[in-house]
């Protein structure tokens, strides 16, 4: 997780904020061209999650989700 802030930080996306009563909190802000990315990026996601999930009920996708989530618990408590 690490990687991916100073990555988009490079990029020049996001920009970071030291928390002046907690110093090992970090807070992260979007600059105008992380804004202007993620403006073009939204539409395209929606799309493509409309297209993955086509045909599937909310009832079943909540379902998946929380399998989703009890595989990721198995996982995360194995290591």
């Amino acid at each position: 997780m690490a990687r991916m802030p100073s990555s988009l930080e490079k990029k020049g996306f996001i920009i970071r904020s030291h928390c002046k009563d907690d110093r090992r909190s970090v807070k992260l802000f979007l600059t105008k061209q992380g804004k202007e990315l993620g403006e073009k990026i939204l539409p395209i996601t929606e799309e493509f999650n409309a297209i993955v999930c086509k045909g599937i009920s909310n009832e079943k996708l909540m379902e998946l989700e929380r399998l989703l989530l009890i595989m990721k618990e198995n996982v995360r408590s194995s290591l």
